[in-house]
This record gives structure tokens, C-alpha cells and sequence, in this order.
């Protein structure tokens, strides 16, 4: 089983990156494009069968790990 574990500063952080990502989206033509907002993806592959036990594992390591909880949220999706 994949974890897909989606890692976002959280609202009112400032995001340097989604900045300058924004900036350039701008200065190529992209008028319409509002705020930014950079993150991270990462997957994983778990040997576990029970969607239950792999999203918990994840979760885990999502809070252990992969995510600062004070800055960061995260998502976990399964496939």
C-alpha cells in the first residue's frame, strides 16, 4: 500500500517560496494567479495490507518526521 503524505505551511506563515514562485508566475505573463503556497509531497510504500494500520503508520511518521507541527500541516491519502 502507498501513503501519500502532503506536507503545507499553515495559514498566516510566511511562504518565501510560494512567493517567489508567484512572482515569477507573474513576470512570465500569468496575471491572474493569486497567492502561492509551496509544499512538499512524499510517498511512501508500506507492506502493510489494512488501510486503517497503513494510514495510522503514516500518521505517525508524518508527526514524528515529515511534518514540523508547529509551522506545518499535513494530509495522508492511501493508494
Amino acid at each position: 500500500m502507498k501513503a501519500i503524505v502532503t506536507v503545507m505551511l499553515k495559514q498566516g506563515v510566511l511562504d518565501p517560496q510560494g512567493r517567489a514562485i508567484g512572482q515569477a508566475l507573474h513576470g512570465l505573463g500569468f496575471a491572474t494567479v493569486g497567492e502561492v503556497r509551496a509544499g512538499k509531497v512524499i510517498e511512501i510504500d508500506l507492506a502493510e495490507t489494512d488501510a486503517e494500520a497503513a494510514r495510522a503508520q503514516a500518521e505517525a511518521m508524518a508527526r514524528k518526521l515529515l511534518a514540523n507541527s508547529v509551522i506545518e500541516r499535513f494530509e495522508i491519502a492511501l493508494a
